[in-house]
Parts: structure tokens; C-alpha cells; sequence
């Protein structure tokens, strides 16, 4: 398909370095009247007044706004079960990491996960991107980590891999080996080291590796040793301070950690050093909005020189959101961000942090992943909440 969008207010996110950082991040690159061609599935010109051949298929903008496909890059989106019970104790005021100690939490999708068929965990996953696709999501990071077995973390990742093939959008996998644990911790870490570490790559061998540091989850130490194994040959990338300051953000920068994920509870010093960093930075405010009020101070981490990334954390228990305009809008309300700074966040910087070089921006020869707004201000992405501000979805050149 070749396709010629017309008269359109173009964030183009070109220019500068990638990942962006500090004052950067909120450059969009705009041109206030533009045209982009795209044929097969890339972006072949971009600028005002472009000539296309007579076949093209015209999109014409008429002055709204045309900007990269959003990268949902920090997902749980691959899950059986539901988590109604629990929210119900959360609403009776019963903190997370209680229910976590009771049997709930991650155990409870654990449960679910293990008694699901890989044929089901793929059709509720490509339900989901479904939803995420009509929202502007044109590239999704979906993480393993309920499976807390070899068996069961390879059968999740397998139907990621099911789901991602029949869908049009990019689907990025990520091992998240070290969620939550079984028995004790010490011998579950030695067991997903030498274990379940091994037989995941040996399957999946550019896959990131991940963990989540939290108290009643895995500590420090137990990241560290999963990391030190597998940071030689994969990107590793780390949830921490989402409810304590552990101190696993000065080890994420010593292995090379691609991300830090969550945030919220983090220490200034600490902030300040992962802003000096190579490591990014990724926050998930729709986990403050579901879960307990408490949102990471992007704005510091950007002003000290950050680069930062947003998503949603699509996930049954503190995060049932897909909407990445819905991550925009509370990044800007509680986190800090302008709407520039949050666009920059849910595009290039976002598919920074999952390595991927062809998109995020609107030039010639990226990927044609591209939104077509209902509205002629980007700010209104951040302005308005609820409804879905997309009114078309270019995915890999094709009209969704």
C-alpha cells in the first residue's frame, strides 16, 4: 500500500540524540503543514507539499496531528484470570504487599497462568492488543513472569510469540524471570540461574531478561546474581523502587541496565545518578492511579538530565490499563511532564529502550508506524481523559 497524508501538523521527533534527555526530550520536531509518503511499509518522504504518484491512497489531515505510533514498552499483557477479589481488598484499604504475603497478588495470576493453554494465554494477549492498537499502540513489550516454572515461563513466552504473529503491530518479548518465588528465595534464584535462565535463551536468544526488586519479591542480591549471568549476552532490565528504595538502582548502572522500571519510591541521589547514567528511566503512572497514589518525579529526573520513557503497565492486578493517552495524560498530571516531554516518552525514547531504531520518528526510510489524531493541538493528548483521541492507526505502512 502507498499512501500520501495530506496538510497534516507533523511531530516529526527528528533530530538529536536518541534516547533524548533533559530539555531535549520535549523538542517534537514539528512542521506545522506537512505531507508524509509511505510505501512498502516505510516512510519515504516527509515535508510540505509532496507529489505522489496517481495510485497513492490520500489521507488528508486537514491541519490535525500526525505523530509516530505510540511503544508501549513495559506490558504484562500476557495473563489468565482476573484479580477482582483482590481489588476488592484493596478497596477495604488492605495494602498490595499484604495481599502479596497472603497468596495474592502475582500468585493468584500464577495459578491462573499454569492452568491456562498456551492456545488461551495468546487469544486473551491478542484480544488486548487489539484494544491497544485502536488507542495509537503500534509496538507492545509483553513480559513472561507468572509462570515461575521452565515449563510454564516458556509457555507463556511461546504464546507471546503466538499472539504477536497475527497481529499487525510489533510485539516485543521479555523474560521476566525473576518476578515473584516459590519455596526459598535463595534456592529459587539458584534454580532460575542455572536452570530456567539456560533453557529460555536457548529458545529466545536475543531476549531481554528482567526482574522485579521488591520486598516479597526478589532482593538485591538475587537480582544481581540472575543479572551478572545474563547481562554478557542479553539486555537486562530491572523493576525497582516501586513501593521501597531497595538500593538495586546503583547495581542496574553498574551491569548496564538498558532501563530501570517504576520509580516511584525512588531516593533523590539515586535519581540523580541514573539521570548521569547510560540506564533510562521508565515510569508507569497508571500504576499510581490504580494502585496506591504514588507517581515517580520524572520532572526532577528530566531536569537532571534523564532520559525517560512511559508506559502503561498493562497488567490484571495494579495496572488493568492499555491506553497509552491515558499513561500521557496522568504522566503530565502527576509525574512532571509536559505533554511535549510525554509524547517523547511514550515514542522515541520509549522504543530506546527496547532497542528498536526504526521508529519513534517520522523519517524517511523509519518504519511507517503512524497516529493520526482527531485533534489539530498535541496538548490535548495530555488535556483530555477518557475516549480515544486516535482517529486513524498506520501500522508497518498499512491503514488499520
Amino acid at each position: 500500500m502507498t499512501l500520501h497524508i495530506r496538510n497534516a501538523r507533523i511531530l516529526t521527533l527528528s533530530g538529536g540524540d536518541v534516547p533524548r534527555r533533559g530539555a531535549a526530550l520535549g523538542e517534537l520536531g514539528v512542521i506545522p503543514a506537512g505531507d508524509v509518503l509511505v510505501a512498502d511499509g516505510r516512510i519515504t518522504a516527509v515535508g510540505p507539499g509532496l507529489t505522489a504518484p496517481a495510485d497513492t491512497t490520500v489521507i488528508e489531515a486537514n491541519g490535525r496531528v500526525l505523530l509516530p505510533g505510540f511503544v508501549d514498552c513495559h506490558t504484562h499483557a500476557c495473563w489468565a484470570g482476573d484479580r477482582m477479589e483482590e481489588w476488592a481488598m484493596k478497596l477495604r484499604g488492605v495494602p498490595y504487599l499484604e495481599i502479596l504475603k497472603k497468596g495474592g497478588g502475582i500468585h493468584a495470576t500464577v495459578r491462573a497462568v499454569r492452568e491456562a493453554t498456551q492456545k488461551q494465554l495468546a487469544a486473551n494477549l491478542r484480544d488486548r492488543l487489539a484494544l491497544m492498537l485502536r488507542e495509537g499502540t503500534t509496538t507492545v513489550e509483553v513480559k513472561s513472569g507468572y509462570g515461575l516454572t521452565t515449563e510454564a515461563e516458556l509457555k507463556m513466552l511461546r504464546a507471546i510469540r503466538r499472539a504477536a504473529a497475527d497481529w499487525p503491530g510489533t510485539v516485543v518479548p521479555t523474560a521476566l524471570l525473576g518476578h515473584a518465588f516459590e519455596g526459598d528465595l535463595d534456592d529459587y534464584t539458584r534454580m532460575v540461574v542455572k536452570e530456567m535462565l539456560p533453557e529460555v535463551v536457548k529458545e529466545f536468544p536475543d531476549i531481554a531478561v528482567d526482574a522485579f526488586c521488591e520486598k516479597e519479591a526478589w532482593s538485591v542480591e538475587a537480582c544481581v546474581k540472575l543479572f551478572e549471568k545474563a547481562h554478557k549476552h542479553h539486555p537486562i532490565r530491572v523493576h525497582a523502587d516501586q513501593f521501597n528504595p531497595l538500593g538495586m538502582i546503583p547495581e542496574a548502572i553498574r551491569l548496564f541496565a538498558r532501563s530501570v522500571d517504576h520509580l516511584e519510591a525512588s531516593r533523590k541521589d539515586d535519581l540523580i545518578a541514573l539521570a548521569k547514567s547510560p540506564t533510562m528511566g521508565v515510569i508507569l503512572p497508571c500504576t499510581g492511579f490504580h494502585t496506591d497514589g504514588r507517581y515517580a518525579r520524572a520532572g526532577f529526573f528530566v531536569d537532571q538530565g534523564g532520559a525517560v520513557a512511559l508506559a502503561t503497565n498493562c497488567n490484571p492486578g495494579s495496572s488493568p490499563v492499555h491506553s497509552m493517552p491515558f499513561a500521557i495524560a496522568l504522566a503530565v498530571r502527576h509525574c512532571g511532564l509536559t505533554p511535549a516531554e510525554a509524547i517523547a516518552a511514550a515514542t522515541v525514547n520509549a522504543a530506546a529502550v527496547l532497542g528498536l531504531k526504526d521508529r519513534g520518528r517520522i523519517e524517511a526510510g523509519l518504519r511507517a508506524d503512524l497516529l493520526l489524531l482527531h485533534h489539530k493541538d498535541e496538548r490535548l493528548l495530555a488535556y483530555e481523559v477518557g475516549g480515544n483521541p486516535v482517529e486513524k492507526v498506520i501500522c508497518g505502512g498499512g491503514l488499520v
